[in-house]
């Protein structure tokens, strides 16, 4: 079926093998990739099987859920505890370890925590408990947002009253800008993610080649596709051209998706945002515009109570203190020292360098949220921890 088993060719797998290897250079490159998608694909997939060894595929802050800090999470927990209130979200925030508890947890000890698989499900939700507070901990990168964003447009059309967004959505661009500039991480080029590329095209990255020098392009997600793209960085790099070069051709466009990034900027406006790992970066979360405040859950409607039912407000400042100083503001230290999922998301350190993978830490009982998430880079580490290349395997 076209599309299908022509990304598994063998012939052609082989093909682009050696043509990055006739091309790649001696010396070590990273290459990173800044979606879930991908690194899961690379993982599956046993893509570096078909790699030179000083070629290394690294994975950066791509699942939304690994990168929600815990002071995030600790205030929707807070709030799930409030009389007649009901979280939802999408189901892989249930585990994810806030400081002290996570949401399923604390839907284990009698709080109201649902499951949605599309932000309109809340909508539903709303109409049918009318006498109760439906808060949606939104969670997400460009690709989830706008559909948040429509959801919330619509509540407002039907004139719905008991909707409350909680938002941790994050932009992509602004992170990757982040990670450049943190002289822990080095990266050669950047694998560009598919999914968002379609919402926000090829221009959001053009500062990166050139401001930072740094080649980009922008993947699909089959192995074929992955291999295409490394070749494509290694030839900018042998040509010394950088650039943002889209290989996902038949989804992505430069201008994006016009119709998605108008809804997002109507409903929401970026703002400064806590990333795991990453600390504070400056516009690179979402909140809420003022014509939809009504709709949110960081309102009065929703003090800001711990678990516990102490006020959050000394350790976000705390947080803001560490983050002035240009301490690393690593969150999943902050609740389990030896859980190292920060450094995992910049890619300083692979996840078997974690004293915790495979041991204390599994998918079954996650210590941090790169195992929670079934697009976190330890998930897939320890997921795919035996896999050979597939292509070499199947054909």
């Amino acid at each position: 079926m076209k599309y299908i088993s022509e990304f598994y060719d063998k012939r052609i797998a082989a093909g682009l093998s050696g043509a990055i290897k006739k091309i790649a250079p001696a010396r070590e490159l990273n290459f990173m990739d800044v979606c879930g998608t991908h690194t899961m694909s690379i993982a599956r997939e046993g893509i570096k099987d078909l790699l030179p060894a000083n070629i290394n595929l690294i994975s950066g802050p791509g699942c939304p859920v690994c990168v929600t800090p815990d002071e995030d999470i600790d205030r929707v927990i807070g709030i799930s505890g409030q009389k007649n209130t009901t979280i939802v979200t999408f189901g892989d925030m249930l585990k994810v370890p806030g400081t002290r508890s996570s949401l399923e947890k604390e839907r284990g000890k009698g709080a109201d925590v649902r499951i949605v698989i599309s932000p309109l499900d809340a909508l539903e939700i709303c109409a049918k408990n009318s006498n109760r507070k439906i808060v949606f901990f939104a969670v997400g990168f460009e690709t989830t947002s706008p559909g948040i964003a429509a959801a919330v447009a619509e509540a407002a059309r039907r004139k719905i009253k008991n909707l409350f967004v909680y938002s941790s959505c994050k932009l992509i661009p602004p992170a990757m800008e982040a990670l450049l500039k943190n002289r822990k991480v080095k990266i050669d080029g950047f694998i560009c993610p598919g999914h968002v590329s379609t919402i926000i095209g090829s221009s959001a990255y053009e500062f990166i080649p050139r401001e930072f020098g740094i080649p980009c392009v922008i993947a699909g997600f089959e192995p074929l596709d992955i291999l295409q793209s490394v070749y494509m960085l290694l030839k900018q790099i042998r040509e010394k051209r950088k650039k943002v070069e889209i290989q996902y051709k038949r989804c992505v466009a430069e201008e994006g998706n016009p119709v998605a990034r108008k809804i997002l900027s109507k409903v929401f406006r970026p703002s400064d945002a806590v990333w795991r790992g990453l600390g504070k970066i400056p516009r690179s979360g979402l909140v809420l515009r003022k014509e939809y405040k009504k709709f949110d859950a960081g309102s009065r409607a929703f003090p800001p109570r711990s678990i516990s039912g102490r006020d959050l407000a000394l350790p976000l400042r705390r947080v803001g203190r560490l983050v002035a100083k240009g301490a690393p503001n690593n969150e999943a230290k902050a609740s389990n020292p030896k859980c190292r999922c920060g450094d995992v998301l910049c890619g300083i350190i692979t996840p078997d360098k974690c004293g915790m993978f495979g041991g204390k830490c599994t998918p079954e009982s996650p210590v941090g949220p790169c195992m929670v998430s079934s697009e976190g880079t330890c998930a897939a580490a320890f997921k795919y921890r035996h896999t050979s290349n597939v292509i070499r395997r199947t054909f």
